[in-house]
């Protein structure tokens, strides 16, 4: 008998791919990823971890004529243009191809977020980490809704839907100061105010007992090409 048929493999482009965090979950899935990443430094990380990527801006990238089947950004898509963002990514779809931008909402423990807080305020005093509380979902849903109107605006794509998917995830004080750094911006910090940045946290780590479950939110805004 014939033997039964091959799943495709699906091919996903992640902008803004960074060090490779979104686009790991994607090549264990087994699609085939190409990163395009704008900092040369990050995609170098990303490559050691398996991923391919291309260095260039989303919008000045040149696909030189492949198409994909998902355009997906994770923590990343803000820094698009959403106009021409969308647009280009209508471009590199093929027919009935998902675009999908998504950022992981984090919000720790009411006390332990105001402690990270105040580390950000001695340290980094102009960030938006610095304010009494940690960037909320309210914030995330005004990118949200940008990327949407970039969506809708291009007229190639249906009406984009926005989806909330809780979850949690305990961290020790050494996984936790492992993802600081990945956050955005923190990669252009100095090295000895990052140096800071990291003891601060992770001083307000050990005092809660070493480890600590951050409550997360993904929020995802997504459309199919029309």
């Amino acid at each position: 008998p014939d033997a039964p048929d091959t799943p495709a493999v699906l091919d996903v482009l992640d902008v803004g791919c960074g060090t490779g965090i979104s686009a790991r979950p994607f090549l264990n899935a087994g699609c085939r990823v190409l990163g395009v990443e704008p900092d040369a430094r990050m995609a170098e990380r990303a490559r050691h971890g398996g991923v391919e990527v291309e260095v260039a801006t989303f919008e000045s990238w040149d696909p030189v004529g492949r198409t994909f089947d998902a355009v997906v950004s994770g923590q990343s898509w803000h820094w698009v243009d959403p106009d021409a963002g969308a647009a280009k990514a209508a471009r590199v779809l093929r027919p009935g191809g998902r675009l999908a931008a998504f950022w992981n909402v984090f919000q720790p423990p009411s006390e332990l977020g105001a402690s990270f807080a105040a580390v950000y305020r001695r340290v980094l005093p102009d960030l938006p980490y610095s304010g009494n509380t940690l960037p909320g979902l309210e914030a995330y849903e005004q990118m949200a809704g940008k990327a949407a109107g970039g969506m809708r605006g291009s007229g190639a794509f249906g009406e984009p839907e926005l989806w909330h998917l809780p979850w949690e995830r305990v961290y020790t004080r050494e996984e936790w100061l492992d993802q600081v750094p990945t956050f955005g911006g923190h990669h252009l910090l100095p090295p000895a105010q990052l140096a800071e940045l990291l003891a601060g946290i992770g001083e307000v780590v050990d005092a809660a007992g070493g480890s600590f479950t951050m409550n997360y939110t993904t929020l995802a805004i997504t459309a199919r090409l029309a």
